[in-house]
């Protein structure tokens, strides 16, 4: 009998930020502009590269899943974090995931697609409104990092207003732009998945002169590596 090799599907916004990973990986097919196959160890592994953004992350996901089956998918890549219980450079499980911009302002309120009665908070693939991983990729090393709750947002947070209004709304631990949108297609596909994240920086009025880019990419990629390495 021959067995299959296990498919692995790596989702990640830019390649800088999976860079140090392909280093170890054997690049075999260019399949698009966005995708490469590689093989490392007994895996066969699809590189998406989706770039930044929910729109472009659900269009290319939607479209390689419609056309491949994989044994379990992985989103890497940085994030912010509001809060300071986690280190810049600290590498997180996100398990929770939300589009908090989806709805109307009313006055000096946010009624989102729930509120609006425009979707059930449990009407499938979302629970009480947020996109909840029931089906996470099975890892030691991924179950010893810190789980968290995130948001996936079109613009970032830098004004203490809008922080302070994120926070009372959604109490978030961090943020990025593609999260939500990769857990949306693994959901309806039911995929195993899991998203990590390092922190590059904290929510706050932005400077980039404060952010830890190098040092989150190297401790992803060290993470991963290990996790593929099981």
């Amino acid at each position: 009998m021959i067995l299959r090799a296990m498919r692995i599907l790596i989702v990640s916004a830019t390649t800088l930020e999976i860079k140090p990973l392909l280093k170890h990986f054997k690049f075999t097919e260019r399949i698009n502009a966005q995708m490469n196959r590689y093989v490392f160890n007994d895996m066969d592994i699809d590189v998406l590269t989706t770039g930044v953004g929910m729109v472009p992350t659900a269009y290319l996901m939607g479209k390689v899943l419609a056309g491949n089956q994989y044994d379990g998918a992985f989103n890497l890549g940085i994030a912010g974090s509001f809060v300071r219980e986690l280190e810049l450079g600290e590498v997180v499980h996100i398990t929770h995931d939300q589009f908090p911009e989806l709805g109307t302002e009313q006055g000096e309120y946010f009624l989102s697609l729930i509120d609006l009665k425009l979707l059930e908070e449990n009407y499938f693939p979302y629970r009480d409104g947020q996109l909840v991983n029931d089906l996470p990729i099975k890892s030691k090393i991924i179950n010893e990092l810190k789980t968290v709750r995130s948001i996936t947002v079109n613009r970032v947070h830098t004004t203490n207003r809008s922080i302070e209004k994120i926070r009372k709304r959604c109490n978030p631990s961090t943020e990025s732009m593609e999260g939500a949108a990769f857990f949306f297609a693994c959901f309806a596909e039911d995929i195993p998945c899991a998203q990590i994240r390092a922190i590059s920086n904290y929510v706050e009025q932005r400077d980039a002169d404060r952010w830890s880019i190098p040092k989150a990419i190297e401790n992803l990629n060290k993470v991963i590596l290990g996790v593929l390495h099981e």
